[in-house]
């Protein structure tokens, strides 16, 4: 459309999980683009940063959780 608006056809919408309002991240790969729901995309780009951060902080149990949120709450 003349706004740059398109519309996604009802089966691929339900594919992708979106619906009404949501909002899609177009990911350009030299002549082909895919549709994705931004909402998806950001968490698989957050998780892929955040790999091995948990290993890093010597955070992989959730009791090294617990400790840490303890700590974090006693300083407060």
């Amino acid at each position: 459309m003349s706004k740059g608006q398109v519309t996604i056809p009802k089966d691929v919408r339900e594919r992708l999980g979106i619906s009404s309002g949501d909002r899609v991240t177009f990911i350009v790969d030299g002549k082909n683009v895919r549709i994705v729901n931004s909402a998806v995309y950001a968490m698989e780009v957050l998780q892929k940063e955040m790999k091995g951060a948990a290993k890093e902080a010597n955070l992989e149990t959730e009791d090294a959780v617990m400790a840490l949120i303890k700590e974090i709450r006693n300083e407060g």
